[in-house]
């Protein structure tokens, strides 16, 4: 649950602390609004590379390390200088904090309410948001510069829209709107919601690749950047309202597959060849046997 009233950008690092999965993400990217020079060092010392669409791209100050250096035709644009040596005093301390997010032993977003003291930032945030003038100056010059850069940052946002679009389909009941009063209520549906919606992605994920496994034997090329472009976030092929049917083919309670919709046989959704509605699949997914 995150407050309206504030930055999302500590709960995302929160988030990425606190999975529990295999996944080992490298690089963050985020929508304008979700960022600050502290989070930008916060996300250095832990290693990843925090990749933000920042506002007011043009507006965004540069820095520099050495007053003395020369970049050639940018030499103007770096009009300001970070405070190396506040950095290299609170460099262990720096250190320490990055352990403790990494340990658990501090989350990030006490930590990110402690550093600000207030509205009044202690010394060692004001070495953090010095330290992250680096990483977030070095991201700017690659927005500035890479067009593949720019373009990867707008494909995962977008990825991240789409689901928010799915979720907005599936969650129709009372207008979408959270209805329990008290945190522990809105978790709960929250986290059916996020269990709903991993599920049809999924089913989706799944069936597309059979789609992709049956082209492929039969002589049609699938380029890897046409698959690259697929999505398993679709719902028009998703049953979410009206009947829903809680009886599986005898194919699929052995454990197999519904069939896949001959190209002949007509209808918009080449994959499927019944709608499926979302109950359905939450109990069609392929699980291991006794589950």
């Amino acid at each position: 649950m995150i407050p309206g009233t504030v930055k999302e950008g500590p709960y995302l690092l929160a988030g990425l602390l606190e999975q529990q999965t295999g996944l080992r993400p490298g690089e963050i990217m985020t929508d304008r609004g979700s960022y600050s020079d502290w989070l930008f060092g916060l996300f250095w010392l832990l290693g990843y590379q925090f990749s933000p669409r920042l506002a007011d791209i043009g507006e965004a100050p540069l820095w520099r390390l050495d007053r003395a250096a020369r970049y050639g035709g940018l030499d103007r644009l770096p009009r300001h200088q970070v405070d190396t040596a506040l950095i290299a005093r609170e460099w262990d301390d720096l250190l320490r904090v990055a352990g403790s997010l990494k340990q658990g032993t501090v989350g990030a977003v006490e930590l990110m309410r402690a550093l600000q003291g207030g509205g009044r930032p202690s010394t060692l945030a004001r070495a953090l948001g010095e330290l992250g003038r680096i990483p977030k100056t070095l991201h700017l010059l690659d927005y500035y510069d890479d067009e593949a850069y720019r373009r990867r940052i707008l494909t995962q946002l977008n990825r991240g829209e789409g689901r928010h679009t799915l979720a907005r389909a599936i969650f129709h009941g009372q207008k979408g709107e959270l209805r329990q009063r008290y945190k522990e209520g809105q978790e709960d549906q929250l986290g059916a919601l996020g269990l709903v919606v991993n599920i049809l992605v999924l089913w989706s994920t799944i069936y597309t690749e059979r789609v992709l496994d049956r082209l492929r034997a039969g002589g049609t090329e699938a380029r890897a950047e046409d698959v690259a472009r697929l999505s398993p976030l679709g719902f028009e092929h998703i049953n979410l309202l009206g009947r829903y049917h809680f009886g599986l083919p005898d194919a699929v309670a052995r454990g197999g597959f519904h069939p896949l919709r001959e190209p002949d046989a007509g209808g918009d959704d080449p994959l499927f060849a019944v709608p499926l509605s979302a109950v359905e699949a939450v109990i069609a997914v392929r699980l291991p046997v006794g589950s």
